[in-house]
């Protein structure tokens, strides 16, 4: 499985979206400081995620929701929560 994954930083109240084979590791690794990208905004919560047979399905979703229509989708999902 291949999951694209939605993370909230507690401190920063921004996104983070990414996509891994093995969900619960990665949001250790983000949570650790392991990820250079994500380091300085620690702790993140996991708010959305979904799961996909192919790696290419995966990518596509990731790349939807970093653009405008997809952060306006997760903010429909996500009306209980606050974001930048």
């Amino acid at each position: 499985m291949y999951y694209v994954y939605v993370l909230l930083s507690q401190k920063k109240k921004s996104l983070y979206i990414g996509y891994t084979t093995d969900l619960k590791k990665r949001l250790i690794n983000h949570n650790s400081g392991k990820s250079r990208a994500t380091k300085p905004f620690i702790p993140y919560k996991l708010i959305f995620y979904e799961a996909f047979l192919s790696p290419k399905d995966a990518k596509a979703r990731e790349v939807y929701l970093k653009s405008g229509w997809g952060l306006r989708s997760l903010k429909k999902i996500n009306r209980s929560i606050s974001f930048r």
